[in-house]
């Protein structure tokens, strides 16, 4: 990706984005532990750095592009699958994460991130145009379930209670990343006793807050210091509280995680872990059960995985370690609650 010295001007813009925007969670709330997340005087904040991503809407223009693949077109049209719009796919996403789903901060209406990316190449793929469409995440099951929307692709992950009424093909796994500032000592959490004693902002309801509980329950067994879950209303507060030394870490989505880190400065990922740890989590483009529309995209990905081009997608938002080697349909998901 060709980066300009205009879009680099905006590198401060980039940081507050890149805090406000990654959220702790896709769909789950998160309850404060204080009145709020100011740094108090004194106290250190994130270290600004230029954007290694271009956040503008000329980032549209750049995302991988590809022909209409035949095996795909006529999967599509031997399925009796019939697009909302005529000639168009037309695709959730929800704009609240960078680098998922966000709006361009020149616009604020263009759609970038991975997830446009990936649904763009879909859409190439079927031989249709790509037609985005920004929902509010609690609106996308009923929105594709009642055929408002084609597909949604926007880091929904694989469940078996999803897939009652959803068909997915999985395009990325479901990746976690525990986070610590930038001159901090811990350089790698990998397992409970890492965790042992420390402050950790987790979202509450999430998997990582499962993974997190289970791991301070496993070491107050082992006679070691538990750890603290720590609560914020937003990423924001949670990345104040992080620089400032109030908090040892934070545990949420690789994917945001590692985009405040390059945009900040301020902040190092010392660990991941799959999403569903220690089961297999895998995100995938979700439409609604049985409309025949699943296999044809599944044909997409997996060329675009042979070919490359999915690595080249990924790799524009550093996110080339959370790549699938296949796109499965309907794999196997995480547990029923």
């Amino acid at each position: 990706m060709t980066i300009t010295t205009r879009r680099r001007t905006g590198a401060a813009i980039a940081v507050l984005s890149a805090v406000a925007l990654a959220g702790l969670t896709a769909c789950s709330a998160v309850v404060s532990d204080s009145a709020d997340g100011a740094v108090a005087p004194g106290e250190s904040t994130a270290v600004a750095a230029e954007s290694p991503f271009d956040l503008t809407s000329e980032n549209a223009a750049e995302r991988p592009r590809i022909d209409p693949i035949p095996e795909a077109v006529a999967a599509l049209e031997a399925s009796g699958f019939a697009p909302i719009q005529d000639g168009k796919l037309t695709v959730a996403h929800s704009a609240y994460e960078a680098p998922l789903g966000f709006l361009a901060e020149d616009d604020n209406a263009t759609l970038l991130g991975i997830e446009p990316d990936i649904a763009q190449l879909v859409a190439d793929g079927l031989g249709l145009e790509y037609a985005p469409e920004n929902v509010a995440w609690a609106d996308w099951p009923l929105g594709v379930e009642s055929g408002k929307y084609d597909v949604v692709v926007s880091n929904v992950t694989v469940t078996e209670e999803r897939k009652d009424l959803f068909d997915f093909a999985t395009h990325r796994n479901d990746v976690l990343a525990f986070s610590v500032a930038h001159d901090s000592d811990i350089d790698s959490i990998a397992e409970a006793k890492d965790v042992s004693g420390l402050k950790v902002v987790v979202g509450s309801g999430t998997n990582q807050e499962k993974i997190l509980l289970d791991w301070f329950a496993e070491n107050e067994a082992a006679g070691l210091p538990a750890g603290e879950p720590i609560y914020y209303d937003d990423n924001a507060a949670a990345q104040l509280a992080l620089a400032s030394g109030r908090v040892d870490a934070i545990f949420g989505p690789n994917p945001t995680a590692a985009f405040a880190a390059a945009v900040s400065g301020g902040s190092k990922v010392v660990g991941t872990l799959n999403g569903g740890y220690p089961e297999n989590a895998q995100i995938g483009v979700t439409t609604a059960k049985g409309n025949g529309l699943i296999d044809p995209v599944a044909i997409v990905l997996n060329s675009i995985i042979e070919d490359g081009t999915y690595a080249e997608a990924l790799d524009r938002w550093d996110l080339s370690d959370e790549a699938v080697a296949e796109s499965l349909v309907n794999p196997p998901g995480l547990p029923r609650p």
